[in-house]
This record gives structure tokens, sequence and C-alpha cells, in this order.
């Protein structure tokens, strides 16, 4: 075997490794029985520390310098490319380290879930406390020359983008969003329904069936926290929830869709390398906010939302339904904010875990900060730490570094839409009638299918043809405050 089949073959070991992982973290959060937590964490480490071993080997360096000045087709050549970085970055972090993270990972889930539900903060806090000492170890490994520890943990989520980035774009949207909120909170107040959890249910099915998720190669299940996972182009799973006399469900289920079709829509040429996969977490999280920001909550596509849900027993105006989708409330909890007050959130999130990291802010401060937090970015009180610091499953499971990717995926998604607007005019029409398969397309083609060849400033430029901006954005939420 040449040098280039060996390496293949060892990428298509690792992306098998890696799905195996992602099937037991799925299980895990969605059929384990809670007494195999324990368990779980262990295999889960196992899982982590052969998949270390094998991507960090001296083997793929020694394939890596065969390779160095050959010929390569261009898919070749950026495979090579993106193999040297992984296996350079992988090489920083420790073997027993890489273990330990996906133990307290598992571990830290299985605690967070318990202290939620009990709403304490002091049970977690020593599962919380061990991912951030570990966190701040591998941001340590991974940091390149003039990088903090965060900016090397924020690399394995968004390589190529830098603190100073986040801040100027972060800045922009906390200096840009609140005077919208007031106003928006007059012009289109939140206007709850009264939603049943069977005609949500009717409501999910009814719309996936419309996007082509089928049983024979999708699963949609319930968990605490809704999440999206694949074990290859043609097994993904995805989950929402259900709340008694909510809607969240219909705008959860669309987010969680938008991750299964990006991965679903990779070049196949790309399958089973380190290249046939999402870019970044940023380019996911676009593409999730574009289906549950510029679809779910689109005028239009109330129209089918009313109309399954109408099947499902429960009959509902769609100017109504979609005045309680877009509606603006400063509210405690991300995952059901409105998109306004939604990169707020965010922004909250990224200055917490920014601190964590950097040791300015002690685990056991971190309920108050917290608090001090929301009520300057949003005015809303914290009542408990269950929908305060905990709500959120991302920490639990040592993932710093990920939650800035939420609102640059806003941003992301904003500036998609309003490129695929112009390239193909008005989609009031197809959105109104549920027929999608032009936005399906037009994502494959111009962000789905490179996979991991562009990362995602290059990406956006690609795309869109300009960089990474707020003002898209702020034009797609001005609206709900009557600018």
């Amino acid at each position: 075997m040449s040098a280039l089949e060996k390496l293949r073959a060892r990428l298509a070991e690792l992306v098998d490794l890696s799905a195996i992982a992602r099937l037991a973290e799925w299980d895990q959060l969605v059929m384990m029985p809670s007494a195999g937590g324990p368990a779980r964490a262990r295999q889960a480490a196992t899982l982590a520390r052969l998949r270390h071993e094998r991507s960090t080997a001296d083997e793929i360096g020694s394939w890596l310098a065969d390779l160095d000045g050959q010929p390569l087709e261009p898919l070749e050549a950026d495979l090579v490319r993106i193999a040297r970085r992984d296996w350079e970055r992988a090489r920083r972090v420790p073997a027993e380290l890489a273990a330990e993270l996906a133990q307290a990972g598992a571990e830290g889930q299985e605690c967070w879930q318990r202290a939620r539900a009990e709403d304490d903060f002091a049970a977690f806090a020593p599962a919380l406390q061990r991912n951030v000492e570990l966190a701040r170890q591998q941001g340590e490994c991974l940091a390149e020359e003039g990088q903090s520890p965060y900016e090397g943990l924020l690399g394995e989520f968004d390589y190529g983008l830098r603190e100073s980035d986040l801040r100027r774009l972060f800045a922009s949207l906390a200096r840009e969003l609140p005077p919208l909120v007031a106003d928006a909170e007059q012009r289109s107040p939140r206007r709850p329904l009264a939603v049943g959890v069977a005609a949500q249910e009717a409501a999910v099915r009814g719309v996936l069936a419309r996007l082509g998720v089928e049983s024979e190669s999708w699963r949609v299940d319930v968990s605490a926290h809704p999440f999206t996972t694949w074990m290859s182009p043609r097994d993904t799973r995805l989950t929402t929830r259900y709340r008694d006399g909510d809607v969240e469900s219909l705008l959860s289920s669309l987010h969680e869709y938008g991750h299964g079709l990006y991965e679903r829509q990779i070049d196949r040429r790309l399958a089973r390398t380190n290249l046939g996969a999402g870019t970044s977490m940023s380019i996911h999280e676009s593409q999730s906010k574009l289906w549950e920001n510029h679809v779910a909550r689109s005028g239009a596509f109330a129209h089918v939302l009313a109309e399954e849900m109408g099947a499902g027993g429960f009959a509902v105006e769609p100017s109504e339904l979609h005045a309680s989708l877009v509606g603006v409330e400063r509210s405690l909890i991300r995952v059901s904010a409105d998109p306004l007050t939604y990169p707020l959130h965010i922004i909250l999130r990224f200055e917490l875990e920014l601190a964590l990291i950097a040791g300015e802010l002690e685990v056991p401060d971190l309920p108050a900060a917290w608090a001090e937090q929301m009520w300057a970015l949003l005015g809303v009180e914290v009542t408990s730490d269950a929908v305060g610091c905990m709500q959120d499953v991302h920490w639990s499971a040592g993932a710093f570094g990920y939650f800035p990717s939420y609102a640059l995926g806003c941003l992301i998604a904003a500036q998609l839409w309003e490129r695929m607007s112009e390239e193909i005019g008005p989609l009031e029409e197809q959105l109104r009638h549920g027929e999608l398969r032009l936005i399906q397309e037009w994502l494959g083609e111009r962000v789905h299918r490179h996979g991991r060849r562009l990362d995602t400033l290059p990406l956006v430029e690609s795309a869109t043809g300009t960089s990474l901006d707020v003002e898209p954005f702020v034009r797609y939420v001005a609206p709900l405050a009557g600018r």
C-alpha cells in the first residue's frame, strides 16, 4: 500500500471509532438506564484512549512525511493538509488526558442530570470543577504561540477563529440588540399558545416527513436536551422535547433537522475520511439556526405548521402561531429564547466560560456571576440554578469553547439566507406550501458538500461573497422592533 492508501485506511478507522463513541453517547442520553452511567463513563474513556492512540501514532507522521511535496489531486491535497493539522493538534494532548476528559464528560452529564432535577448546584459543582480543570489543561496543550488556553479550546470547534474575533462581534451585538429588545417587547410581545403534547407530536412528525425524514435512515426521539448525532450519511438521529402548553418542540425539531441535513449532504466522496464531516460548530449551528429562524419562524411556513397542528387536533390561525413563534420576551432559558434575545444568552455564556478557563471566576461563584450577567444583559432575575447556570448540558460534558458557535450560527444563517434569496428569488410561496427542495439543494451546493475542505471563515466568504458580519442578523430581527 502507498502512504496515501495507508493514511486513508487509518482515517476510515478513526471515523468508525468516532461513530461508535457518538452511538454510545446517544444511547446514554436517550435509551440507557440511569444505573448504566458509571460503566458508560469507563467505556467512553476506553474509546477515547483508543482513538487518541490511533490518531497520534508515529506512523501517521511517517506517511505524511512521505507525502510531503508529492503531486496530489485537490481532494487528496486537502485530505493530507487536514490530516497533518489534526495529527499535530492531537499529539499535543497526552493520551491519559484525552481519556480522562472523556470519562469526566460522561460522568459529568450523569451528575448534571441528577443535580438539575433537584436544583442542587452544590452537588454538581465538583464535577464542573473537574471539567474546568481538565479543559484548562487541554487548552494549554492545544494553544498555539500567542494564544490563550481558551483559544486553544476554541480551535476544537471553530479552527481559525480567534478570541478577538468573538469579542469584536459580540461587542457589536451587545451594543445593537438591547435597544431593539425594549421596542420589540411592545410591538411583538410573546403570545403563548397552550398546545397539548399530542398536537405537538403530530406537527413534528408531519413537518419532518415533508422534509424527507423517514424511519429507514432517521430516528426521532425525546431527550432532556435536544441534540442530533449521526453514525453515517444514512443513519441520522435527532431528538426534541415536549412540554405541555408550549411550541418549543416545533422549533427544536427543525433546528436539529438542520444539523442532520448538513451531515447527509456532504460530498459522498468524502465519506469515511477526515473531510467527511461538518467543518465547524459555527457552520453547523448556522444550518440549524437557518431552519429554526428563517424557515420555522417565517410567516409563510406558519401555514404548514398550523396545518400539521390541525391534523393533531389543535386548530390555530397561521398568523397567531407565527406571532407566538417570534414574540419577544426577556427570559431565563436559552433554548426557548426568541430570535432577538437569543444571542445575548450566548454572550453571557461566552464571558463566563472565558473567565472560568482563565481562572478569573471560581466554580462556587458561578451562580452569582450568572445571575449578575443575566440581569445586566437581559434584565431578568434568576429564580433557581436549574434554570440558571445548570440549564445547559455543555459544561457538564466538558465542552468549553462551544457556546460561541450558537451566536455565530445566527449571524451566518442570516448571511446565507440573504444570499440565497438574492440568487433564487423570494421563498415565501415555497415556504407557504412546504416545498423546501430549493433550500435543501442550495445549502447542499454552497455549504454542505465541502465537508471540512473549507474552514469557517473561508466557507462563509465562499458561500456569501462577504466576510462574517453582524448586520444581516440585525436586519433580520429589526422588524420585530418596528425598525
